[in-house]
């Protein structure tokens, strides 16, 4: 007996079968993915213990320190772009410098960056971004973490101290960058308004 489609009476190839199991992994995916979007507490704690195993792999395994290096580079890459507003301040006052030099003064009836309008923060990583990312990220190191092919030695305590004054020196940098253009990247102190007490 040959599989045929239903209704149609066409055989279908082994690569339709393929394409509609990955389609249909891909729909379960996104469905697992949805119903997490919500819970952001707990999708920050299984993070947290997905990090915790691959800290305690390193760690009783004493190897794979470039894959951890690897690993804390990128997610030290996310954080600055989560901290990061999405429309740089920097760039729009070289801009509005620009436009003054060339013209004078600006006579648009739209507000000016000048302005002491509200702004609200937008980041140029969303947090459901940042935690997808970081969680994938943390699931590849620790399948990495499988193979002896990714276990090159190294002296580890110098990519240690490179990475701690790396991270030192960038984040310097961008609350430097937040203190210049009065940008806070959290919720923590700001006033609301409405809703429910």
């Amino acid at each position: 007996m040959s599989a045929t489609d239903s209704g149609t009476g066409v055989e279908s190839s082994p690569v339709q079968n393929i394409q509609a199991s990955y389609a249909r992994i891909q729909r379960q995916y996104q469905q697992i993915l949805d119903r997490l979007t919500p819970h952001m507490l707990y999708r920050w704690v299984g993070f947290a213990g997905l990090l915790s195993i691959f800290i305690l792999r390193i760690v009783m395994a004493q190897g794979w320190y470039i894959v951890c290096y690897a690993y804390a580079i990128y997610l030290l890459n996310l954080l600055l772009a989560f901290l990061q507003p999405k429309f740089d301040p920097s760039l729009q006052d070289d801009l509005l410098a620009d436009e003054i030099e060339e013209g004078g003064e600006t006579n648009s009836p739209l507000p000016s960056q000048r302005d002491d309008e509200f702004r609200p923060f937008v980041r140029r990583l969303p947090e459901w971004q940042f935690w997808l990312s970081s969680t994938r990220a943390t699931i590849f190191a620790l399948l990495c973490t499988l193979s002896e092919a990714f276990d090159v030695p190294v002296y580890w305590p110098i990519l240690v101290v490179y990475f701690f004054v790396l991270f030192t020196l960038t984040m310097r940098r961008q609350i430097q960058h937040m203190i210049k253009y009065r940008y806070i990247p959290f919720d923590v102190g700001k006033a609301r308004y409405g809703g429910k007490r």
